[in-house]
C-alpha cells in the first residue's frame, strides 16, 4: 500500500477506488515487460499518466518517451510524423525528417486516442508492432526500431473494428494487455478528494484561500453524472476558485457551474399518446389486421342488414353461404340462407328484395384477405399520397425509408 501511494504521489493521481488501483497495479505488473498495451476510458479520466507509469517502471526509462495525439495530427502528415520523411518526397519537404519511432528507439511512444488513425497508417503501425520495421515516407529503405507502443483510446475500438473503422488484428497486437480506466461518476467519495487537492492548488497558484465544500454541495458533486470526467471538475474547481468571493460554496453556488445537473438525473420521456409512428415491421402488420377486422364487421353489418330489410336481390352459391355463414356465428342468418341441393343444378340461395344496385355478391364475399395484398395496398396508397416521395411515405407507414424501398422491390412498385 505503501508503494501505491508513492506511485499516485508521484503521478498526480488522486483517489481510494479500487477500479483506479487495480489499473495502477496492473501498470506496475506489466512494466518489465515489452509487451503492447491498450489503455480505454472515457475522455477525461486521465489515462496520460499510465503509460508515464509503465515507461517509468521498465527498462526503457533511460530512453525517449514520446507521446503523440493521433487524433491531433492531419491525416496527410501522420505518416510523416510517425515513420520520417526522405527530402523531396511530398510539397514542402525541404529536408528529410526522422519521425517518432526513428526518434523513441529504445524507448516509449504512447499513442493517444489511436482510434483516429487513417487505416493506411494502421497497415505500417502493425508492422513495426510485428516485426520492428517501417519504411520512411519516399523511402524504399527498410529501418529497424526497438520502441514499446502503449497505445490509448476513449471510444469502443470493438465497435470501431465491426465498422471496419480500425484493423481487427491491429486491435489484437495492441490489445495485449488491456487496462480500463474508471469513469469520475464510478469513483464515489474520490469526486470530493480530488475537488479538495484542486481548490488547494489552485490556491497557492493563485495566492488565495482555498474554496471548501458545504455538505450540501459535497452531495450535489457525488449525484452528479460528470460527462467530462475529471478534467470537467478541475475546470470547474478552478472557475469557482476565481470568480466566487466567498469561500465556503454552497449547493446554489455549484448548481450555477453544473448548468446540466438538473438533466443528468431525468428519466427517460415517455412517447406521447398521440404519436401513431410504428417502430418495426410487426406493429404495422398488427395495424393492418386490426383494419382488416373492422372492415370485416363493416361488412358483416352491411350483409344482415341487407338481408334483415328485404330490399336487395341477389344469389348466393352454397360455397359462399358457407362463408357468409361463418362470418355470422350468433346471428339468426343461418334461417335467412337456405341451402337447395338438386342433382342437376349448383345449390344456390335464393333471396329477392326490391334493390337492383346489387347484382352479384360474390365480388364481397371473395375480397382478398391476404397480408400481402393489403401491405401492397398501404404502401401504394401512401406513395400515390405523397407524390412518389418515399421519406414522407415512409413516415406516414411509419417505417424506415430502407424498409420501404425493400418492400417496393420485393412487390414490384417502382414506377
Amino acid at each position: 500500500m505503501k508503494d501505491l501511494q508513492s506511485i499516485k504521489q508521484r503521478f498526480g493521481i488522486t483517489g481510494n477506488y479500487p477500479g483506479l488501483n487495480r489499473a495502477i497495479d496492473i501498470a506496475v505488473q506489466v512494466a518489465p515487460t515489452d509487451l503492447s498495451v491498450l489503455i480505454s476510458g472515457e475522455s477525461g479520466v486521465g489515462k496520460e499518466s499510465f503509460p508515464q507509469i509503465i515507461h517509468h517502471f521498465s527498462s526503457r526509462k533511460h530512453g525517449q518517451y514520446i507521446a503523440v495525439n493521433c487524433g491531433a495530427i492531419p491525416e496527410g502528415t501522420i505518416d510523416s510524423e510517425l515513420f520520417g520523411h526522405e527530402k523531396g518526397s511530398f510539397t514542402g519537404a525541404t529536408d528529410s525528417r526522422k519521425g517518432y519511432f526513428e526518434v523513441a528507439d529504445g524507448g516509449t511512444v504512447f499513442l493517444d486516442e489511436v482510434a483516429e488513425l487513417p487505416l493506411s497508417t494502421q497497415v505500417r503501425l502493425l508492422r513495426v508492432l510485428e516485426t520492428g520495421e517501417f519504411i520512411r515516407v519516399g523511402s524504399s529503405k527498410v529501418q529497424k526500431t526497438n520502441v514499446r507502443v502503449i497505445a490509448a483510446s476513449n471510444v469502443d475500438i470493438t465497435a470501431a473494428v465491426s465498422a471496419a473503422r480500425f484493423r481487427e488484428d491491429l486491435f489484437y497486437r495492441l490489445n495485449t494487455v488491456p487496462i480500463k480506466i474508471p469513469s469520475l461518476r464510478e469513483r464515489g467519495e474520490d469526486i470530493v478528494l480530488l475537488f479538495r487537492k484542486f481548490a488547494v492548488d489552485f490556491a497557492e497558484k493563485y495566492r488565495m484561500p482555498a474554496i471548501r465544500l458545504s455538505p450540501e454541495a459535497r452531495i450535489l458533486l457525488l449525484g452528479y453524472q460528470w460527462p467530462g470526467n475529471v478534467r470537467q471538475l478541475k475546470n470547474i474547481a478552478e472557475q469557482i476558485s476565481i470568480i466566487e468571493t466567498e469561500r465556503e460554496i454552497t449547493s446554489e453556488t455549484i448548481r450555477n457551474y453544473l448548468p446540466d445537473h438538473l438533466s443528468a438525473k431525468l428519466p427517460v420521456l415517455a412517447a406521447r399518446v398521440e404519436d401513431r409512428s410504428f417502430s418495426s415491421e410487426r406493429e404495422i402488420l398488427y395495424k393492418i389486421l386490426f383494419d382488416m377486422k373492422s372492415d370485416m364487421n363493416d361488412l358483416k353489418k352491411l350483409v344482415y342488414e341487407m338481408i334483415q330489410s328485404g330490399q336487395s336481390d341477389f344469389t348466393v352459391s352454397e360455397s359462399s353461404s358457407r362463408v357468409i355463414r361463418n362470418l355470422f356465428s350468433d346471428g339468426p342468418v343461418e334461417e335467412a340462407f337456405p341451402v337447395r341441393n338438386t342433382a342437376k343444378e349448383e345449390p344456390v340461395v335464393q333471396v329477392r328484395p326490391a334493390r337492383h344496385d346489387i347484382e352479384d355478391t360474390e365480388e364481397v364475399v371473395e375480397e382478398s384477405l391476404s397480408l400481402e395484398s393489403k401491405e401492397i395496398e398501404m404502401i401504394s396508397r401512401a406513395l400515390e399520397k405523397h407524390n412518389g416521395k418515399r421519406k414522407f411515405a415512409a413516415r406516414e407507414l411509419g417505417i424506415s425509408e430502407r424498409t420501404l424501398y425493400r418492400k417496393i422491390k420485393l412487390y414490384g412498385l417502382e414506377e
